[in-house]
């Protein structure tokens, strides 16, 4: 049976709006028109991650598809409705994780934090282990904890991601998020609201936890490893497409083969010619004298 529906206070809601941003895909056009967000994932309106066949539209390659799925783009009243159907999703993934109560702000924070990092890291984390034991204010400093992402590979700490981990936890506390999230943090500014939304990476640890289909979509999009500097649709393809393909073997050099083919003929060609008579290298033999001339032999009279 689902988990019992509750509202995400709206407090909760602006945080959200604030850091996922609206980009424009189209600034062009009059309606919000699909972006690729930073790690090639097809988004439109506040952070919505659009799916083609089951799976994460991804790349610029399918740009095409993106525009055909949402032709004309969206109002800002269509963006405001795709937020609040993924947010229910969220709210009853995060009543069923949670063992404990929540006050409003602890549960908007919550949400926001799955809605950022996905159900299946919430479900795996330390922080909602300790606050499933009841240790509230542990749970709320483990919110810091996820504020990298991979940069060229490289898992880095992104200014944007310790601006929110900080709001999150200040709205978890019953504080001013909006005071906390306008502080600037070491190396960074506060992120405009146009910029499309940072994904972080589970810290050491924590994996990313085994859940259902339906969870799985919601995990957080992830840099893809230095490799690849075009996204790739790899993790979109099936096992079989992934496979590798054999390696392409090298021609033989044709100076090779000519060679072959002269040695191997080589016997019949002297087969076919002639054989040439030896030279003589000896005098030959003077024919024989011949016998001297017979003379008859003188009469005796008688």
């Amino acid at each position: 049976m689902p988990a019992p529906l509750r509202d995400v206070p709206q407090e909760g809601i602006e945080l959200i709006k604030s850091f996922e941003g609206i980009p424009d895909g189209d600034p062009s056009s009059v309606n919000l028109d699909a972006y690729l967000d930073p790690v090639g994932i097809w988004t439109i309106g506040w952070g919505h991650a659009i799916t083609y066949q089951g799976v994460f539209l991804r790349g610029p390659q399918n740009k095409g598809i993106a525009r055909a799925l949402y032709p004309g783009g969206i109002t800002i009243e269509q963006a405001e409705m795709l937020l609040r159907g993924e947010l229910v999703n969220f709210a009853r993934d995060v009543l069923r994780l949670a063992k404990v109560p929540l006050d409003d702000g602890q549960f908007a924070a919550l949400v926001s934090f799955a809605f950022n990092c996905g159900s299946g890291n919430l479900a795996s984390s330390t922080l909602l282990r300790k606050l499933n034991q009841g240790d509230y204010a542990g749970a709320a400093d483990q919110f810091l904890a996820w504020n990298k992402a991979r940069k060229n590979g490289v898992l880095v700490e992104l200014p944007g991601l310790t601006r929110r981990r900080r709001a999150e936890r200040a709205l978890f506390l019953g504080e001013d998020w909006r005071a906390v999230s306008a502080l600037r943090t070491r190396g960074g500014l506060p992120a405009a609201r146009t910029m499309a939304p940072e994904r972080p990476e589970p810290p050491p640890g924590q994996d990313d936890g085994s859940l259902t289909a339906a969870e799985a979509a919601k995990k957080p999009r992830r840099a893809p490893k230095a490799a690849s500097k075009t996204p790739d649709l790899a993790a979109t393809e099936p096992a079989s497409a992934r496979a590798k393909k054999p390696t392409k073997q090298p021609a033989e050099k044709p100076a090779r083969k000519v060679v072959e083919k002269a040695v191997d003929e080589e016997p019949r060609a002297a087969a076919a010619e002639p054989a040439k008579p030896r030279a003589r290298t000896t005098t030959p033999k003077a024919p024989p004298k011949a016998p001297p001339a017979l003379r008859p032999a003188p009469r005796t009279k008688r």
